[in-house]
């Protein structure tokens, strides 16, 4: 054999063996460590669903307490979501909805948006955004106290034309030179609670609906 053609097999042979072991060591890292990233998430996903109600307003798991959502415009659902109920000594008190901004400045802002049962928001909580540094900032509870304007908010409070920030006519502070962020957002929330109305009922039960238990995942 040609000794370059062999050189090269070889090397060849070695990249492969190098490939095939570094992909074994990563599919086991993947398999170990994918219970903690599982549990991790989970448990972001708790805090994150916990900000959005009062602390002792509820005494069950919110996050087993999960419930599909269809794809929906109002919740600016492309893909089906989930909600999920809170229930005080046995009473559905509040929900939260998972509702998406698909308007931001840079892209989809995603949102939990929680809701009392009579109709007043409890809590808005951003869970994901592609929106550049500063703008970002401003509609996350970590770094901005802008995202608890809407609680306490309900349908009518304020009337609908209002639902906009300053600068649209609106009642909601904005940051100044850049509107298109909360402006997304404000929308989501008003149409996450004009959803929230016209399906009260189905969402404030115990037992979910037929066509609700065939979906679930």
């Amino acid at each position: 054999m040609n000794p370059a053609l062999r050189e090269t097999l070889t090397a060849s042979v070695t990249l492969l063996v190098f490939a095939i072991i570094a992909s074994a060591l990563l599919s086991g890292t993947f398999t170990l460590t994918r219970p903690q990233i599982i549990a991790s998430e989970e448990a972001e996903k708790r805090a994150r669903i916990a900000e959005t109600l009062p602390a002792g307003s509820y005494d069950n798991d919110l996050v087993r307490s999960a419930r599909p959502l269809p794809p929906s415009p109002l919740l600016g659902l492309r893909q089906p979501g989930r909600y999920y109920v809170a229930v005080k000594a046995g009473t559905p008190v509040a929900v939260v909805l998972e509702a998406t901004a698909p308007d931001g400045y840079s892209g989809e802002i995603r949102l939990l948006v929680g809701i009392r049962a009579d109709g007043r928001i409890t809590g808005v909580r951003v869970t994901a955004h592609k929106e550049t540094p500063g703008l970002g900032d401003y509609i996350e509870a970590s770094k901005s106290r802008w995202i608890r304007t809407f609680e306490g908010r309900a349908l009518g409070d304020p009337p609908s034309a209002l639902w906009k920030v300053r600068k649209d006519g609106g009642v909601f502070d904005s940051m100044a030179g850049a509107t298109i962020t909360p402006r997304a957002v404000v929308k989501a929330v008003h149409q996450t609670l004009q959803y929230f109305e016209a399906h009260r009922a189905e969402l404030l039960t115990l037992t979910p609906s037929p066509s609700q238990q065939r979906s679930r995942p």
